[in-house]
């Protein structure tokens, strides 16, 4: 599972038990998201605000600011953060109340890692952040997401990280105008405000791959608008 524009998922996981945070962590690192770690409150907080999550695991038994507290938190800057709750509470008031102050989920301790893999995996659908990788095809353009391999009339394309991202976000937008702040805020991940012409050149570098020697060409200028990509 990534996120729509391509880039893994990122999770912060706030837990005092460094065995339990470990054993997450490594369980996330194995499906490709970017995991960090936070052993209190106000570590989490502060790691949140340099580096945003997409989602946030937190023990709700912190030492000094608790994990509900760290939640709410979070939630004043971010009011739609995914957060799943874990805890050795296990008693069914203590669930409802974890629940009832906001979080998405609660996982009681002691908990099986493949559960809390899916139970998360589940949560980013709903959250409407992730997509799970699969295969994109626009006319005769074919976007592996697994392998990031791509083809046109069967035969290969290949792409560089930058390009592949490039051509996804695309691809994900067939017959639709996707603007240049769009691109470089998706692909390159800053919203640049003055002129840039790293746009013009990747697109440049796609046509070369994705148009020359066919017939039809998909990648189009949209003069005043951006890009569209179209069979």
């Amino acid at each position: 599972m990534v996120r729509a524009n391509g880039d893994p998922i990122r999770v912060l996981i706030v837990d005092v038990d460094p065995m339990a945070s470990e054993l997450i962590g490594l369980a996330l690192r194995r499906e490709g998201w970017i995991v960090s770690i936070a052993n209190d409150g106000p570590s989490a907080l502060r790691m949140a605000r340099c580096d945003p999550p997409d989602l946030v695991i937190i023990e709700v038994a912190l030492p000094g600011l608790d994990g509900l507290a760290v939640m709410r938190g979070l939630r004043a800057n971010r009011p739609t953060i995914p957060v799943m709750l874990l805890s050795s509470l296990t008693a069914p008031e203590d669930r409802i109340e974890g629940l009832a102050q906001g979080g998405d989920d609660y996982v009681s301790k002691p908990f099986h890692v493949e559960e809390v893999v899916l139970r998360l995996r589940s949560l980013i659908k709903r959250s409407g952040l992730g997509v799970e990788p699969g295969i994109l095809e626009v006319g005769d353009l074919v976007l592996n997401e697994f392998s990031h391999e791509a083809t046109r009339g069967g035969k290969s394309v290949l792409l560089t990280a930058t390009e592949y991202r490039l051509l996804r976000l695309l691809m994900l937008n067939a017959s639709r105008i996707v603007s240049k702040s769009q691109l470089l805020e998706e692909v390159w991940g800053y919203d640049f405000g003055g002129s840039t012409n790293v746009v013009e050149i990747f697109i440049s570098y796609l046509r070369k791959k994705v148009d020359l020697g066919h017939h039809q060409p998909m990648i189009r200028t949209v003069r005043g608008c951006g890009y569209m990509l179209k069979a």
